[in-house]
């Protein structure tokens, strides 16, 4: 996702996210009301979607394990059992185990993000035997959000030394106002990732993933940083991954420690320093240690791959901001990175500043990719699906696999 500023103003060339606060309650005991994001799910889209998907069981489901729930333990082990089912549930639909539940495509991404806001608003709204408030309820909502995004599922086998190990990320759709059929295929390439095992020129490795919101406040609570600082000092590689410009990929060179202010899933936007822990120490620009040249080089996919090292600053001593098609000028302040100023930025941003301050820079290989924006057939305006959207999709996804695999045969190569 990038800045509307620094991109091209096509739909959705920004990506993703930070959490918007719930609802609270008016009066005691009252549970709160569905978020702007979840109040989406009773459109004509989204329903269908579920409908044709066989993903419109997953909230009710949930609704009855609550309504079996006689204490807040027994609720949070329902809560983690449906959740964690959720998203184990997407990806064996994504690659192709189990059934398909309906017409729609195996690789669609939108069952998991619609079902998902279901069963959020049955937990929001959901009004107990026993008095749950407001801090335990958002405990509840925190682990069904991180075990329906794959984020508590992340695990590499400990037996096999050979076996390299890939951290991507990716997101929810975004921009559903504009248009909300709208898939991301950086959560449609998480999906059909996850658990898989690419061979590499240097053999086998396995990438593991996970999804995250378009939703600023989730950001500035440390989501990010929650869920890769376990893994980062155990990978050999990572990259995040988010929708970008229209047919390209780019891997971005430099990220920026700014927020551009444009609004996320709840319609909030924030304009400010990205807030991170010890801002004393933060840096205004974090690089990609991504192998990139080598991946520009390489025969991916149809779509092509660009090295994006530019930039907006506002230049040491001056007072406008400024693009910068080569790159930060020293001592400036970012204004946007190459991925922009909205969450694809900042999720590269935290991250390869995780890795920056876990000591991994220079062994570490980690940083974004772009994908294309995801584009449905010429004339289709209002269905939900076509051949050439899914045409799409697929072709990405696997451009993605490519790129991984090339990244990860290169820097076996630089190592040795």
């Amino acid at each position: 996702m990038r800045s509307v500023r620094v991109r091209i103003g096509v739909l959705g060339l920004v990506l993703l996210a930070g959490f918007a606060a719930p609802t609270t309650a008016t009066a005691a005991g009252t549970a709160p009301a569905p978020t702007v994001e979840e109040r989406r799910l009773d459109g004509a889209v989204p329903q269908e979607i579920l409908r044709r998907s066989g993903f419109a069981d997953v909230a009710p489901e949930l609704a009855r394990a609550l309504d079996r729930a006689h204490s807040y333990a027994q609720a949070r082990r329902a809560v983690v059992r449906e959740g964690t089912r959720l998203w184990r549930r997407a990806v064996d639909r994504a690659q192709g185990r189990g059934p398909a539940g309906g017409d729609l495509s195996r690789d669609d991404d939108r069952p998991l993000y619609w079902a998902r806001l279901g069963m959020t608003r049955e937990l929001r709204t959901w009004e107990p035997g026993f008095r749950l408030g407001e801090e335990r309820r958002a405990r509840l909502l925190d682990e069904l959000e991180r075990t329906s995004r794959g984020q508590t599922a992340i695990s590499y086998p400990r037996h096999d030394k050979g076996m390299k190990r890939v951290l991507l990320t990716g997101f929810d759709p975004f921009t559903l106002d504009r248009d909300i059929r709208i898939s991301n295929p950086s959560g449609a390439v998480s999906l059909a990732l996850d658990g898989t095992v690419i061979e590499t020129a240097d053999g086998p490795a396995r990438i593991e993933t996970a999804v995250f919101p378009v939703r600023w406040r989730d950001f500035t609570q440390g989501t990010v940083e929650r869920a890769l600082r376990p893994h980062l000092p155990e990978v050999d590689l990572f990259t995040t991954v988010s929708q970008g410009r229209v047919g390209r990929f780019d891997v971005e060179r430099t990220n920026g420690a700014w927020r551009g202010g444009f609004g996320d899933n709840e319609n909030i936007g924030r304009t400010e320093t990205i807030p991170v822990a010890d801002p004393a120490s933060q840096p205004q620009w974090t690089s990609t240690t991504l192998p990139y040249a080598e991946i520009v080089a390489a025969d991916t996919g149809r779509f092509p791959v660009y090295d994006n090292t530019s930039v907006t600053e506002i230049p040491a001593g001056g007072a406008e901001p400024v693009v910068r098609p080569q790159g930060p000028t020293p001592g400036s302040t970012a204004r946007a990175g190459g991925g922009g100023d909205y969450l694809s930025n900042e999720i590269a941003y935290r991250a390869t500043l995780l890795r920056d301050r876990l000591g991994l820079h220079d062994r570490l290989p980690g940083g974004h990719v772009h994908t294309p924006v995801l584009q449905f057939g010429a004339g289709n305006t209002t269905e939900v699906t076509d051949p050439e959207f899914v045409r799409n999709r697929l072709d990405i996804i696997d451009q993605v696999r490519s790129i991984v695999t090339v990244a990860v045969s290169a820097t076996e190569r630089t190592r040795g």
